[in-house]
């Protein structure tokens, strides 16, 4: 498995091989082993899958804190996403700096954030379908987020404010900095 360590080293955007014949391909998506040999080690304790009918929607930008802080292995079964991560870990020399890559069906790339990374994404298609792994289960009370679209991060979105497409409650979410947990 190719891997490639971005600008912030410890977001890893994977490459499994994929072997084509006449029928199509095959793909291993996960080998603890492989992934492990890779960086990427988990484990694994839920998978998350989402569906955006509409191009520009966005999902994001989210992290969980405390002992449920979780790492996400992320990957697209069908269309193509913008996906973010953005360095949240106290006493980091990259806190509050973002790394992106495109993950796509056709690519196959999947991308690996550890735990103190702000995740988001934005559809690049319409029909898009993601999943992705996570190190902990959702917690309610471990829930933390920052505005998608917040100036201090300057995020170079493929959409513009008015066209993105936002949950309420992704919509609502505060800059980073304004809760005791993101202080900048």
């Amino acid at each position: 498995m190719r891997t490639e360590r971005l600008a912030i080293p410890d977001v890893i955007l994977a490459h499994p091989p994929r072997f084509a014949d006449s029928r199509g391909w095959f793909s291993e998506a996960w080998n603890a082993e492989r992934f492990a040999a890779a960086g990427i080690a988990g484990p694994f304790v839920q998978d998350n899958q989402s569906f955006s009918a509409r191009r520009g929607t966005v999902r994001g930008l989210h992290c969980q804190v405390g002992a449920n802080a979780q790492g996400k292995l992320v990957r697209v079964l069908a269309g193509r996403i913008w996906d973010v991560a953005v360095d949240v870990r106290h006493g980091s020399p990259t806190f509050g700096q973002h790394v992106a890559a495109e993950l796509s069906a056709g690519n196959g790339a999947q991308l690996w954030i550890p735990a103190g990374f702000l995740h988001g994404f934005c559809t690049l298609e319409p029909g898009s379908e993601v999943l992705y792994k996570v190190t902990a289960p959702y917690d309610r009370e471990a829930e933390r987020g920052v505005i998608w679209n917040d100036a201090r991060l300057a995020l170079p979105w493929p959409v513009a404010a008015g066209e993105a497409v936002l949950s309420d409650k992704d919509a609502a979410l505060p800059a980073l900095g304004t809760e005791p947990w993101s202080r900048m």
